[in-house]
């Protein structure tokens, strides 16, 4: 966010608690859950921090539905679905936290990338499109 502010450009983060049910706050305690606990340290996001969302599966955001049909899943790997907390499960669910997509100025889907890309290869990529 840092790198890119002062162009036409901004980051929006999403909670999610499906994904091994690693976020079990409530909407409202997320910016808290930041600063203090995860990644902690005093950290504030320079973005916007939306409330909890379903990605997956019957009750998923319908952002999220209209990015999976637009960009394809990016790693082939569904992952240990004792840990996935929705249903049914489809090939093109996000697989994990930290999922990106990067989104066109004018809202079109760009790129997904998996949740070890690097995050180099992410800035590169939104440096071509600004």
């Amino acid at each position: 966010m840092e790198m890119f502010s002062n162009l036409s450009f901004s980051v929006l983060g999403f909670s999610c608690n499906q994904f091994g049910l690693q976020s079990p706050e409530v909407s409202h305690e997320t910016l808290n859950i930041l600063k203090y606990v995860r990644p902690g340290g005093g950290f504030v996001p320079k973005f916007p921090v939306f409330g909890k969302v379903e990605v997956n599966g019957l009750n998923e955001e319908p952002l999220f539905t209209y990015l999976k049909e637009s960009l394809p899943f990016v790693n082939p790997v569904i992952g240990d679905i004792k840990k996935f907390y929705w249903s049914p499960i489809k090939v093109n669910d996000i697989r994990w936290n930290f999922e990106k997509f990067l989104i066109t100025a004018d809202g079109m889907p760009f790129k997904r990338y998996e949740l070890h890309c690097p995050i180099d290869k992410v800035e590169k990529d939104i440096a071509e499109l600004l």
